[in-house]
């Protein structure tokens, strides 16, 4: 069993308030009797949860409020803590009459609780020495740190992750006590992070934008992730090319191109190795092809510093085939003209929900999809693969007794198992008909549901459009006119309104 990583205690609980900010709970009057004027301050400290309910507190009642904050319970262990600080201020109080003025200042200071990730009883235990480098897309939830008792959880050798939150634009800087501790971590273990890690871009990067600001935005982001890799170790790291829907294909390959050679320069991002993942779609997605691929490399200055990721579900669904052996061999052939199989330094290993040339990206666990088993036992017994992360980006939502979703981290476990155990195995083994059997009626209902809406959508793609009827001549008796449509254009019927495809 994988040794466990110790807890630090730093990042155990919330941190205390700032001393003397309790003083602050003290009633402070200040009255100048010039031109009558009367000015008093008062501030109130209080402790709140998000349930907290705000309460006004009187004139009459300052002492008691003032009390009360010195009976604040103290926040529970795993909270966020709030501190509010209200100040008001009455002052010109006159002859003929008072003219009151309010004015309430609000601060809060939030303290956020870091937590690490404590080490788990490993769903299986990690294959030494195997040939292949296999794991799954793990969590960071709470800091990079928790990465790597994920990773131990579900016995992987290899793994992906999300260096900051991929969804966000604004993120605060990496904590160094996180990085230290994901470092230990890694020597404890023996995970050889310049290897077997492939972190993953933010969602929110498009890096063909020609928009000056969201073109910075954009690279920003992108250059802080290679920052932080380099400061952990990482040399690989693995982004969606870009959409052209603001500018042409070529246009957007090239600005590709341009950031990266951009961030190549920057010694901040160290030797870190940009890799262009493949995309499902075509359309405006850049990198639906390997022609796509290909053009971005052509145009990046240090080519020792970009590569390409292989998404299994993707490429499969761009059109390049892999469920037979004569059939892989030739999409890697493809590769290998087009791009350069050098190029290829990592794997997404997931299944299809939608069929070939479908260009829709649905994963589906390994082997109940449209890939089938076949596909990743001809994949595993690539021997030029082998030293490569294969990263599992598969479904592991299961409904419980309760009716609820929850993650179910044992189907990653037992993905790494299998995928270990297919190499070198026979494919004409009753071992392997039976399981590629099991796995195939396992994914029956949701193929055949994708399946059904993937031809609906191509059948009415296909299907060519009526044409608007040609208007008649008027007639001279009882001439009627033609309703509106609204702004005077004719309604042109649509075929098939509710059989729009899913995405």
């Amino acid at each position: 069993m994988a040794k466990k990583i110790s807890d630090t205690s730093s990042e155990s609980s919330l941190s205390p308030p700032p001393e003397g900010l309790s003083a602050l709970a003290e009633k402070a009057t200040v009255q100048t009797t010039a031109k009558g004027t009367k000015r008093k301050a008062e501030a109130i400290v209080t402790k709140t949860t998000k349930r907290t309910k705000k309460t006004a507190v009187e004139d009459g009642t300052k002492e008691a409020a003032i009390a009360s904050t010195n009976e604040v319970p103290r926040a529970k262990r795993g909270a966020t803590t709030k501190v509010k600080y209200e100040e008001t201020v009455e002052e010109e109080e006159k002859a003929n009459g008072v003219v009151t003025k309010a004015a309430t200042v609000k601060k809060t200071a939030r303290t956020v609780k870091k937590k690490n990730v404590k080490d788990a009883p490993p769903l299986e235990e990690r294959t030494k020495d195997s040939k292949l480098r296999v794991g799954a897309h793990v969590s960071t939830a709470g800091g990079v740190q928790n990465a790597i008792p994920n990773l131990i959880h579900i016995g992987g050798n290899a793994f992906a992750m999300f260096m900051k939150n991929q969804r966000k634009w604004d993120n605060p800087a990496m904590d160094p006590e996180a990085a230290t501790t994901f470092i230990n971590a890694c020597e404890l273990h023996h995970v050889e992070v310049g290897d077997c890690c492939l972190p993953h871009g933010s969602y929110l990067v498009n890096l063909a934008h020609p928009d000056p600001e969201r073109k910075k935005q954009a690279y920003d982001a992108f250059h802080d992730d290679l920052v932080r890799c380099h400061k952990l170790g990482i040399k690989l790291y693995n982004f969606h090319p870009g959409n052209a829907n603001a500018t042409t294909r070529e246009e957007g390959i090239k600005l590709i191109a341009e950031n990266l050679n951009q961030a190549h320069s920057d010694p901040a991002t160290g030797e870190v190795i940009t890799v262009l993942e493949t995309m499902a779609s075509l359309g405006n997605t850049i990198g639906g092809t390997f022609e796509d691929i290909a053009a971005i490399i052509e145009h990046v200055t240090d080519k020792s510093r970009v590569a390409v990721c292989l998404d299994t579900c993707h490429v499969f669904a761009a059109g390049y085939d892999l469920r037979t052996p004569d059939a892989y061999a030739e999409t890697m052939a493809k590769f290998d003209k087009i791009i350069d199989l050098k190029y290829l330094k990592a794997l997404h290993i997931n299944d299809s929900k939608a069929p070939l040339s479908s260009h829709r990206d649905l994963h589906a666990r390994i082997g109940t999809g449209y890939l089938g088993l076949r596909a990743f036992h001809n994949i595993v017994n690539d021997e030029r693969l082998h030293v490569l992360p294969m990263i599992l980006e598969t479904p592991n939502d299961v409904v419980g007794e309760d009716g609820k979703k929850f993650e179910d981290k044992s189907i990653w476990a037992r993905e790494i198992k299998m995928l270990e155990k297919l190499v070198g195995m026979d494919v004409e083994s009753q071992e392997f008909k039976d399981l590629e059997a099991k796995l195939h009626e396992e994914g029956t209902s949701e193929r055949e549901r994708v399946g059904d809406q993937v031809d609906r959508k191509q059948a009415k793609d296909t299907k060519p459009k009526k044409q608007a009827k040609e208007a008649k001549p008027k007639k001279q008796a009882k001439e009627t006119k033609p309703k509106k449509t609204g702004k005077g254009k004719k309604k042109v019927e649509s075929e098939d309104e509710d059989d729009d495809d899913e995405e």
